[in-house]
Order: structure tokens, then C-alpha cells, then sequence
């Protein structure tokens, strides 16, 4: 096959790769509808941070489940170097800073909020994007690496594609069971092996970064609790780590009320989480547009959902969405502000999650 795909998820333990695009559905509702008559067996494909928003959801042409990437033919990739980034650091430094101040009013009624900013880069030539999957997959076997033709979200999105390498699983759901591992809280990995753990152990420490993860487990807790008839949240938030990233993370698992309830349907209620949103939803995400604007497909879900119900959807963070000619390419990169928060440390902490994306790129610093 020379062709890229138009759907790939790779986890640790199962790839799904997709060929094709048989129906579209730019509206969620045409894709829930169709999973509901059994119209579409399966669908595949992205959701927008904002729902309100066309989403890149189809039934393809054919799929196939294995346990490892096929054996494409890779490709050198070009020189890649960064050519804009949006906004610059001293924006980013202001708009942190608003954050912080709106979250210090009362009035405001506002406890956490994300806040991104993107970087552009510009190749010699085109990107391969099956090397580029490779790549990432090579840098981190735990996270999922995904690819995603985003044509079926319509005007302006023809033959342009996300790619990234997520390491934080918004929602599975395997018959009536429902696993959740939402991430929030996180710190630099380095090269020095004790800094390195100490860089860790400080943050499962750090009050600030604790604060903000228990914000997403309540928020998921609140969500889950009315769908699901168990539920087992774990106690304190856990160590975990990608090869850029040290996180905080809790295991959630659940049993569903009703079999009703799609893998999809579970996406849709759980996002945006205030992992990548904030809390309370609707007043993180009117900051977000006022300092941001539209993030497009960034901090979306990537996954599929077949007419059983089954799936899995991971939160589309340390990506990129590549250009229809694929010589150029936007990644985004974001952290959550809380009271507590510093303009320079939250900086430095987006500096940190693009190394995800630049490092398989080739690109070897901001």
C-alpha cells in the first residue's frame, strides 16, 4: 500500500488501521445515528475541542485490527524548521496572567483553566506522515500514536491529517465495562537519571499540580456517576511517564447502567475534561476562545466506536495537524492554570510537551 491511511490508533496492545472514507459524518449526531441503526459497523475519526464544531468522524472503506503498525515503506524526511509561533512567548506569558487574575475574582467562579499555544513548521519537502507515525512510535511505546484524515470535517480541512502520540486514554468501554485514565499535572523528564526521578517525586508532591488533577477526577466522577452503576476511582493520583513528560494520573473503571451507551456517547460526555478545558467547563472554554480563539482538532479525542458500543477515544494532545501538500505542519501545546500558577514555569511546561512532536520531526529545540 502507498497510500497513507485515513485512520490509524496504535496502542500498546492493539493497532486499528483504516483505508478509505465510505460515509462522512461532519455532524456527531449523524455518526451516534448512524452507530444506533447499525448503519455504519463501525466509526472511526476526530472530534473538534469544540463539539459545536464540524467533527472529522467516518465509516471507512475497510479496517483491520492487529497488534503492530504494518511494515510501511518509510521515507527520510525532509529538514523541518519552526517558522512561527503563536503567540510568542511574552503573549503567552500576558495571557497566563489574565488567567491567573480572573481566577483569583470570585465572581468569575472559575478554578482551573488550559491555555495553548502553537508553533508552525515549514519542511523542504513533504512530510511522510506513515515515517512520521513510525517515529513517534519509536519514542514512546506506551503512548498511542494516532492519524487522522481530517477531509470529512469539510471546508478547509481537505487533505489535511492530525497526527500525534497521546499518552492519556479519555474513554474506553469493552461491553459494560468503562475505563477511564485522565491525566492532569505534569513535569520535565531529563537526562540526569536522579534529577530526573527527583523531577517526578516532586511533582507527586507539589500541592499546585495535585490540586489541578483532582479537578479533572471530580469533573470525571460527576460525568460518570449518572451512566454508570459502579464506579472505583483510585485514592491519590499515580506516577506516570512518556519520554518528554512526567504525569499525574488516576485509574477510573466502571460498569455501565445501560448498554445503550456507546463508546462515543461516553466521549462526548466526558470531554473536554478540565485536563485540557478547565473548571467549570463553560467558563474555562469562553477563556479559552476569548485568549485563543478556535484550537481546532487540538485537545479533541481521537478513536472509534463500532455498532456494539465498543471503543476507545484518547485525548488528542502532543500533536500536529499537517498540511493538505504536508510541507508544513501546526502543533499545539498547552497547560492547565490554577491560582497557584507562574507566567515562566507554565511557559516552560508547553516548551516541554512540544518535544513530543519536534523530536519525531527532527526538529531539535523551540
Amino acid at each position: 500500500m502507498t497510500r497513507e491511511p485515513t485512520f490509524v490508533l496504535a496502542g500498546p496492545d492493539e493497532v486499528v488501521v483504516a483505508d478509505g472514507v465510505h460515509t462522512a459524518f461532519p455532524r456527531i449526531a449523524d455518526a451516534r445515528a448512524a452507530l444506533a441503526s447499525h448503519s455504519a459497523p463501525i466509526v472511526v475519526g476526530a472530534l473538534p475541542f469544540d463539539l459545536n464544531q464540524p467533527g472529522a468522524l467516518f465509516r471507512p472503506q475497510t479496517i483491520r485490527f492487529s497488534p503492530d503498525l504494518p511494515s510501511w515503506p518509510l521515507r527520510e524526511l525532509p529538514p523541518v524548521r519552526i517558522s512561527a509561533t503563536v503567540p510568542d512567548a511574552e503573549e503567552h506569558r500576558r495571557r497566563v496572567a489574565v488567567a491567573v487574575q480572573r481566577l483569583a475574582d470570585p465572581a468569575t467562579a472559575l478554578d482551573k483553566v488550559v491555555l495553548a499555544r502553537a508553533l508552525t513548521v515549514s519542511a523542504d519537502g513533504p512530510i511522510d506522515a506513515r515515517t512520521l507515525l513510525h517515529r513517534l512510535a519509536g519514542n514512546d511505546a506506551h503512548a498511542t500514536k494516532y492519524l487522522v484524515d481530517l477531509s470529512a470535517a469539510g471546508e478547509g480541512h481537505s487533505g489535511t491529517a492530525l497526527i500525534g502520540a497521546s499518552p492519556e486514554l479519555l474513554v474506553e468501554r469493552r461491553g459494560q465495562q468503562v475505563t477511564c485514565r485522565p491525566f492532569a499535572g505534569s513535569a520535565p523528564r531529563l537526562s540526569d537519571p536522579d534529577a530526573d526521578a527527583k523531577s517526578g517525586a516532586a511533582l507527586a508532591d507539589s500541592a499546585k499540580n495535585r490540586h489541578e488533577h483532582q479537578l479533572v477526577v471530580d469533573a470525571l466522577r460527576a460525568a460518570l456517576e449518572p451512566l454508570c452503576a459502579e464506579l472505583e476511582i483510585g485514592g491519590e493520583p499515580q506516577l506516570t511517564k512518556t519520554a518528554a513528560v512526567w504525569h499525574l494520573y488516576t485509574p477510573i473503571t466502571g460498569r455501565l447502567r445501560d448498554t445503550s451507551t456507546t463508546a462515543l456517547d461516553l466521549a462526548i460526555a466526558l470531554h473536554p475534561t478540565p485536563a485540557v478545558g478547565g473548571s467549570p467547563t463553560a467558563a474555562a472554554t469562553e477563556l479559552i476562545t476569548e485568549l485563543e480563539g478556535d484550537r481546532g482538532f487540538y485537545a479533541g479525542a481521537v478513536g472509534w466506536c463500532d455498532q456494539r458500543g465498543d471503543g476507545r477515544w484518547v485525548v488528542s494532545i502532543r500533536c500536529a495537524q499537517l498540511s493538505a501538500d504536508r510541507r508544513s505542519a501546526t502543533a499545539h501545546s498547552g497547560g492547565g492554570i490554577v491560582a497557584e500558577s507562574d507566567p515562566d514555569d507554565e511557559l516552560a511546561e508547553t516548551t516541554t510537551k512540544f518535544k513530543t512532536i519536534l523530536a519525531a520531526l527532527g526538529v531539535r529545540d523551540e
